[in-house]
């Protein structure tokens, strides 16, 4: 692990300006579940590494019937679960976030980190696609923005965050329905995945599908979603959008699986994943 300097810092101020003089050498601590592993690999050689787990503005959730659910920075995914409105309204988002790591991990890891990382196999990154969701951010030059999650990632952990840029949260727009969230993975717990689908059906029966690990970032099965909601949902249907989802991704073949074994599957998990939500 190579050397680099500590900050612990006290206002979201002090962060952007801290980014924007290290101009790309900065790196922010939250959970840093995934930040420890690139650091002692090498994978990244920071200057500086900034705490942020002390600023006060990146704590608590608060939810509103207008704006939605809004989720601080800070919030870890183990927290998802003990939330009242996600577990009325978004109860698939928790069970993406409890699928990441251990127990231990998901004490100390974030639904922020977890989207910020920009991996093409965040498991939280496709039940928020589905839930439409925005991420708000600060800028000390700039100040506030909200990015929609499907101008967020813009390819392999690369986001569009501005240099200076930091995120304070992430808000869920207000929604009812129903949600399912499916795990491919080489082992039941602890371990990446090898494909993730989640889908939501909201109360007017418009569904909406989400892949994950089958492309450069977490994607929308758009045409997929389409074949569902423009008429009746049938067994034929079904089968039908999951065979457009299958042709939507563009798996690689890797340690975890081959690019064949993704493709098969996302056809066989969009299509439990519909039947999930049709008996629900």
């Amino acid at each position: 692990m190579n050397k680099y300097d500590y900050i612990k810092a006290k206002t979201l101020d002090e962060v952007s300006k801290l980014l924007i003089e290290k101009n790309g050498k900065a790196t922010i601590l939250n959970g840093g579940t995934d930040l420890l592993v690139r650091l002692r690999e090498n994978l990244i050689e920071p200057e500086l590494v900034i705490d942020i787990k002390g600023i006060k503005e990146l704590r608590g959730i608060s939810f509103d019937d207008q704006v939605g659910l809004t989720i601080g920075a800070l919030t870890t995914m183990n927290e998802l679960g003990e939330i009242d409105e996600i577990n009325k309204n978004y109860a698939f988002l928790a069970d993406a976030a409890h699928t990441v790591g251990s127990v231990q991990i998901r004490n100390r890891a974030t639904l922020v980190g977890n989207i910020c990382n920009a991996s093409p196999l965040a498991d939280t990154a496709t039940s928020l696609l589905v839930l439409n969701a925005k991420i708000n951010t600060y800028h000390v030059e700039k100040g506030e923005r909200t990015i929609s999650i499907h101008e967020f990632f813009t390819g392999p952990r690369t986001n569009s965050l501005e240099l200076g840029e930091i995120v304070v949260s992430i808000t869920i727009p207000t929604v009812k329905g129903k949600g399912v969230y499916l795990k491919n993975a080489r082992r039941a717990e602890v371990d990446l995945s090898t494909v993730a689908v989640a889908a939501f059906k909201d109360d007017k029966n418009q569904y909406k599908i989400a892949l994950g690990s089958v492309a450069a970032t977490p994607i929308r099965a758009f045409k997929a979603e389409e074949i569902l909601n423009n008429g009746d949902v049938t067994d034929a249907t079904v089968l039908q959008a999951a065979k457009v989802a299958r042709e939507t991704a563009t798996p690689i073949t890797d340690i975890r699986a081959s690019k064949d074994y993704r493709s098969e599957m996302v056809e066989v998990m969009t299509k439990r994943a519909i039947k999930k939500l049709l008996e629900a």
